[in-house]
């Protein structure tokens, strides 16, 4: 997981514990759903900088290094 991805986990994981010790239900059930999103934003920057890792890999393999050669 990228590094921005485990921040968004962590800050989940932070959100669902300060849940569990609310005694107000209707704030507990919002910081689950601020969670949740944190997950989905974790998933999703996870994704998003896989595919430009694998983008820049991509782009440094078909440079033309004969160039540099020369």
């Amino acid at each position: 997981m990228s590094r921005r991805g485990k921040q968004c986990i962590e800050t989940a994981q932070s959100l669902l514990r300060a849940a569990r010790s609310m005694t107000d239900e209707v704030v507990a059930a919002r910081l689950k759903m601020l969670a949740e999103d944190y997950q989905r934003r974790a998933e999703k920057a996870s994704s998003v900088d896989a595919a430009r890792s694998l983008a820049r890999s991509a782009a440094r393999a078909e440079y033309d290094w004969s160039k540099e050669l020369a």
